[in-house]
């Protein structure tokens, strides 16, 4: 099941759009999509990274101890 949503472009976005998707041969729809899902996996991730940074009782060790840590 999907659902339908209008976007608002500025033409210089949307020419670009357009560049993408005939380059990839992909719908405009297409890479609206997978930009969308890339976005909210990115976001998911950052909001993962700072719930951890707030978290006092998550240590937090230095590169130097990583490197050591994993033998590097």
């Amino acid at each position: 099941m999907s659902t339908a949503i209008s976007i608002r472009l500025p033409d210089a976005v949307a020419k670009k759009l357009d560049g993408v998707a005939r380059e990839t041969e992909r719908s405009r729809s297409f890479i609206v999509q997978k930009a969308v899902e890339s976005y909210l996996e990115d976001f998911a991730e950052l909001q993962i990274a700072l719930d951890r940074l707030r978290d006092a009782s998550d240590a937090v060790i230095s590169g130097k101890e990583l490197r050591k840590e994993l033998g590097l």
